[in-house]
């Protein structure tokens, strides 16, 4: 189950870099929550937050999203939490570049399939 989880937070995280709002969509629950930098301290409930940033377009060159040491906690057997690091990299016609992330996303069951409810991002600092 924890491997399970793992790789679906890894295909989230790659659509995010892809810009693919078709699997992001399929992952996350309608009502998804969140708190993270770009919502300025809010908490954000829906998906028409994220769409934009979809919408708007992704990097213009190569990406590559790592987790790093991710640790899943099972809270029953239809819920659970992924904490983890993770790094995002960037290759441009500028040059590469890294930024690291601090997330918790949390995952339920929904009539059989993990659907993405909850996370929580913050930039590493320091």
């Amino acid at each position: 189950m924890e491997q399970e989880l793992i790789a679906l937070t890894q295909r989230l995280l790659d659509a995010i870099a892809a810009g693919d709002w078709a699997t992001y969509e399929e992952l996350c629950a309608p009502d998804l929550t969140c708190f993270e930098p770009e919502a300025q301290g809010q908490l954000v409930s829906g998906l028409a937050f994220h769409r934009f940033y979809f919408e708007k377009g992704g990097s213009s060159g190569r990406v590559q999203t790592i987790l790093c040491s991710p640790h899943v906690r099972m809270l029953g057997p239809d819920a659970a939490i992924v904490a983890y690091a993770r790094v995002v990299q960037v290759e441009t016609a500028a040059g590469f570049s890294s930024r690291a992330f601090e997330e918790t996303r949390v995952w339920q069951r929904i009539d059989g399939a993990w659907r993405h409810i909850h996370f929580h991002r913050s930039p590493v600092t320091g």
